[in-house]
């Protein structure tokens, strides 16, 4: 369980410095909460910054329901794509058959799922997509949607974030902007 924040990691990032608040997460590990909602400094200039850096030949974006969707809105802006895919963690009553797969985050509580409608599928099958989020961690979300992908015939060309968080700073299959440490549980 979250408890409030005591301490503040320093982050500088594509420009921005935020203070974030360290929060448990578990009674031995916490984190770095990074928050982009409603932050639009920080959207748009980490959007410009990861678009610099995927492949040029990208044709759409994808990204998991919530924090992703507005780099992923900006990301797309500025690439002149007019159009981004969202896995949303819920059915809606405008998907009929939707694609469906589970998602596992350090930041959720317990399992939760990813789904795509009909029409996000028809947007990114066949189509060289980019898988970004807000932060890579774990890599359990990052996985979920690569088999979202998968299942709907996207040709994922590359997978981005703002930050890569503990041990995901060591892969080369990510692109990201800074780094972000984990922290004990206090």
């Amino acid at each position: 369980m979250f408890t409030l924040a005591k301490k503040y990691y320093k982050l500088r990032v594509a420009g921005c410095t935020r203070q974030l608040p360290i929060l448990n997460v578990t009674d031995t590990l916490a984190i770095a909460g990074f928050v982009i909602l409603g932050d639009t400094e920080l959207t748009v200039n980490t959007a410009a910054e990861l678009a610099g850096r995927i492949p040029s030949d990208a044709e759409i974006i994808m990204t998991a329901e919530t924090k992703g969707i507005p780099l992923a809105a900006e990301m797309a802006r500025i690439l002149g794509m007019p159009h981004y895919v969202v896995a949303r963690k819920d059915f809606k009553a405008y998907m009929e058959n939707p694609l469906v797969v589970d998602d596992e985050s350090i930041t959720t509580k317990g399992k939760q799922m990813l789904c795509l409608s009909d029409a996000d599928v028809a947007l990114i099958k066949g189509k060289k997509t980019v898988i970004v989020d807000d932060v890579i961690s774990t890599g359990g979300s990052l996985k979920a949607l690569m088999e979202l992908a998968d299942k709907a015939g996207a040709a994922v060309i590359a997978k981005a974030a703002i930050l890569a968080e503990g041990d995901a700073a060591k892969r080369d299959d990510i692109i990201f902007l800074e780094t972000l440490p984990l922290f004990e549980a206090e």
